[in-house]
C-alpha cells in the first residue's frame, strides 16, 4: 500500500493534548481517563442495594416450649373429660340417683324395745341408743336436720321388707333400716336387700335370771328352752347344739317369756343383752359364749344403691377423720356405760369397723375424702 492511497481498515484517531493536535499517546489516554472521571461526576448515584435479612435460625427452645403448652393443653383436657364425663358418679348426682333431695324427712326403721341400742321411751317421747345415734350421723350427712329425721319401729321380720309400724300400728315403708341387722350372705342375697359397710361388731351371748347356773357354753342350755328373735342370725348355733327355741319378733317379747320362767334364757347379740343387764343389774345375768362367730351390723337401704355408696361415705369419713368422733361418742353414750354392769361379757368391739373407700369421684373443690 502506497502512503497516499486510503485504506478502509484504517480506524481514525483523535489526537488531543497539551502537545495539541500532534499530542502522545500517553497524554490521549490520561486525558480520556480524565473525561471519563468527570462523565461519572457527572450521572446520578445509582439507588442503594436493599438491605435483606438474614435467614431466621431455627430455634429449638421455642419449639419445645410449644410441645409443652400442647401436652399441658391436652392433659388438662383430658383430666377435665375424666371429671365430667368418666368414672365413678360424684356426691351430686348420688344425691340425685338416689332420690335424697327431693324428700322432706328421712324415714328410718329402728328397734324401739332394746335399750343401749335403740329404745323408744314412751313416756318422754325419746329416742335414744347407738342405732339412734348412727342414724342422726347418717342423717346430718345427708342434709337432714333432727327435727327431719322419723324413727319408726320395725319387727325383725320386717327389716328386709323395710315395713315399719307407726304409733297407731300402721305400716310405714322407709328409706333405710338400721335394726341391729347383721350382715349375711344369705340376707344379701334377698331381693330388696342391700347393706352398707358395717358399722359395729359384737358376738352372741346368753341372759338368764340372776342366780341362774353358770351357762359358759350352748351346751349348758342343751335340752332347755331358750328365746331368739325370729329371722336372727342367732338362731342357728343354738340348735345346732340341742337347744329348744321359741322366737319372737321382739327381744321385749323374749324377756318377758323370760320374766316368766317360760324358758331358761334368751340368746342374741350382747350388745341388745347388755342393755337389759345395765338396765335391771339385780334381775339379769349376762353369759359370754365365747362363740367365734362376729356379727356384723349393717344398714339396709333396699334397692337404693346410690343411697349405700352416701351412707358407706359417712362412714367412711367417721373412721378416717381424725375431727370426726361422732362414732366414738355413740359408743361412748351408749354402750361402753354398760360395761360397769356386765362384767367381763364383752359387749361389742369398742373400735369402729374398717371401711373400704367408697367409689365416688373427688372433685378438686369438693374435699369429698378426708
Amino acid at each position: 500500500m502506497t502512503e497516499g492511497s486510503s485504506s478502509r481498515f484504517a480506524w481514525p484517531v483523535r489526537r488531543r493534548g497539551p502537545a495539541g493536535p500532534e499530542g502522545t499517546a500517553e497524554d490521549i489516554a490520561v486525558q480520556d481517563i480524565a473525561e471519563r472521571e468527570a462523565a461519572d461526576r457527572r450521572l446520578p448515584p445509582p439507588d442503594p442495594e436493599p438491605i435483606v435479612d438474614p435467614p431466621p435460625r431455627f430455634n429449638l427452645a421455642a419449639l419445645r416450649l410449644g410441645a409443652l403448652g400442647l401436652a399441658l393443653v391436652l392433659a388438662l383436657t383430658l383430666a377435665l373429660v375424666g371429671l365430667f364425663v368418666g368414672g365413678p358418679p360424684s356426691v351430686a348426682e348420688l344425691r340425685a340417683q338416689s332420690g335424697v333431695d327431693n324428700w322432706a324427712v328421712l324415714t328410718i326403721g329402728v328397734k324401739d324395745d332394746q335399750p343401749g341400742v335403740a329404745y323408744y321411751d314412751k313416756g318422754s317421747k325419746l329416742w335414744s341408743g347407738f342405732d339412734v345415734d348412727i342414724a342422726y350421723m347418717i342423717a346430718e350427712d345427708l342434709g337432714f336436720r333432727r327435727s327431719e329425721v322419723r324413727f319408726y319401729g320395725i319387727q325383725s321380720e320386717d327389716r328386709a321388707r323395710m315395713q315399719a309400724s307407726d304409733a297407731d300400728g300402721n305400716r310405714v315403708p322407709v328409706k333405710m333400716v338400721i335394726a341391729s341387722y347383721s350382715i349375711t350372705q344369705a340376707r344379701e342375697d334377698m331381693a330388696g336387700v342391700t347393706f352398707s359397710a358395717p358399722y359395729l361388731y359384737t358376738e352372741q351371748s346368753v341372759l338368764t335370771l340372776h342366780g341362774h347356773s353358770q351357762v359358759t357354753t350352748l351346751d349348758d342350755l342343751r335340752g332347755k328352752q331358750a328365746c331368739s328373735l325370729s329371722t336372727s342370725t342367732s338362731l342357728a348355733a343354738p340348735q345346732q347344739n340341742g337347744v329348744i327355741l321359741r322366737s319372737k319378733n321382739l327381744v321385749s317379747e323374749c324377756i318377758d317369756d323370760l320374766r316368766a320362767h317360760r324358758v331358761e334364757a334368751v340368746t342374741t347379740d350382747a350388745a341388745i343383752l347388755a342393755g337389759y343387764k345395765d338396765r335391771f343389774p339385780g334381775e339379769f345375768d349376762h353369759w359370754d359364749l365365747g362363740l367365734d362367730a362376729t356379727e356384723a351390723w349393717g344398714v339396709n337401704v333396699g334397692e337404693n344403691a346410690a343411697l349405700k355408696r352416701l351412707v358407706d361415705l359417712t362412714l367412711y369419713r367417721s373412721l378416717k377423720d381424725p375431727k370426726d368422733a361422732r362414732w366414738e361418742q355413740a359408743y361412748a353414750h351408749n354402750l361402753q356405760v354398760e360395761t360397769a354392769h356386765n362384767g367381763t361379757t364383752p359387749i361389742a368391739i369398742a373400735t369402729q369397723p374398717d371401711v373400704p373407700k367408697p367409689d365416688v369421684r373427688d372433685l378438686p373443690w369438693e374435699n369429698v375424702f378426708p
